[in-house]
């Protein structure tokens, strides 16, 4: 069973647009378009966003949204904690059972490797900027992606 959570994707996505654009507002419509997502799941995510004062938005007929700071002054994991994401990684919740050692000491002992992965993944992201995703974003082209010739092929 794999279960993802795409919170946090699409309210980056959202501010990337919005950092690429800074000069411009967008409208949840547009900002809908590039996600390729509902525009319902869009204006959820620029709520969010905008409660933890990332962007700033205008409702209504000729509503839009734009950055509420500078994106060098935004990190990753403000946007995380924005979105309203789970945690990266969880115990299962199923019941113990009282007759295996595992199963009684498990989750007590997997919370602190828990506790370690999480604050990995929050320190990596608090180190990455709005404005440094948004560079990268804006110079990627197509063509890294292709695979490159092995230099021990043959």
């Amino acid at each position: 069973m794999s279960l993802k959570n795409v919170q946090f994707a699409v309210a980056t996505h959202i501010m990337v647009m919005l950092g690429s654009k800074r000069d411009e507002e967008l409208s949840s419509r547009l900002l809908a378009d590039s996600v390729n997502a509902d525009p319902t799941f869009v204006r959820k995510s620029l709520s969010k966003l905008a409660k933890a004062g990332l962007v700033v938005t205008r409702r209504g007929q000729g509503g839009a949204s734009s950055l509420a700071r500078p994106a060098n002054r935004i990190t990753l994991l403000d946007i995380y904690r924005a979105s309203g994401s789970p945690p990266a990684v969880a115990t299962h919740s199923y019941p113990v059972e009282k007759d295996c050692v595992v199963s009684r000491n498990f989750k007590i002992c997997m919370s602190g490797v828990i506790s370690e992965v999480q604050y990995g993944f929050e320190s990596c992201l608090s180190k990455i900027t709005l404005a440094n995703l948004t560079r990268r974003v804006r110079r990627h082209l197509p063509e890294r992606n292709k695979p490159r010739a092995s230099k021990i092929s043959r």
